[in-house]
């Protein structure tokens, strides 16, 4: 499988400059452009390495990272930064980071140390979610369901993430729109609940409803009360 990278960068010309190059490289590389889209896709779905700017729109990466160490994640993390100073060096690190790399920066060294982190043992979040007799493998990308593959699209595999990172928990549209297709939600596009119905009618092939309509609040992954464990 391909290797996964978040890029969580404000600066569009530097932005580009990563994405570009890295995916030149033969890598999968996303982007986010201020502090709260780089949270979301942060904790929404599972990366191999994540590229952290320090000053962001938002919330600044410090905090970020902070936060994502904090829920004992422990994907490496590579901090980039125009800030030079020992004490800058050391803050970043103690905040969680794997290392740091002060801009401007040649790419060759920054390929360089993408290698070294990702050469290191498994740190990704390479876990199994489950949910009775539902699986995801986040390493593989892969969700299963009473032992039998599922097949889903990239948008309905973060549903059903978020769902089971979240059992038995109310989530609302407005929460999940802006998690899984990282928007805004306007409340007039029903794009959230034609991929839910999509999801159920795949999940429903091997086992009765789990995701679950809360009229007025949102959906619930809950297990009907007759459902076998």
């Amino acid at each position: 499988m391909s290797v996964r990278i978040l890029v969580i960068e404000d600066d569009p010309g530097i932005a580009d400059f990563l994405v570009r190059g890295l995916v030149e490289e033969g890598y999968v590389v996303e982007h986010a452009a201020d502090g709260r889209h780089g949270w979301l896709r942060l904790q929404s779905e599972t990366w191999d390495l994540v590229l952290l700017d320090w000053w962001l729109p938002g919330e600044d990466g410090i905090h970020i990272l902070q936060r994502y160490r904090q829920k004992n994640r422990t994907t490496p993390v590579l901090f980039l930064t125009a800030r030079d100073g020992v004490t800058e060096r050391v803050t970043g690190l103690d905040a969680g980071a794997d290392d740091y790399l002060t801009k401007p920066f040649a790419f060759e060294e920054l390929l360089a140390r993408v290698r070294v982190l990702l050469r290191r043992p498994n740190q990704s979040d390479s876990v199994y979610l489950d949910y009775r007799d539902i699986r995801i493998d986040l390493a593989q990308q892969r969700a299963s369901r009473s032992g039998e593959a599922l097949d889903l699209t990239a948008k309905e595999f973060s549903l059903l993430t978020m769902f089971l990172r979240n059992p038995q928990r109310v989530l609302s549209r407005t929460r999940i729109y802006e998690t899984v297709w990282d928007e805004n939600f306007d409340g007039l596009s029903n794009t959230l609940e034609v991929h839910i119905k999509d999801l159920r009618r795949k999940l429903e092939k091997f086992g009765p409803r789990v995701i679950q309509t809360r009229r007025g609040q949102g959906y619930i992954l809950e297990a009907p009360l007759s459902a076998d464990a």
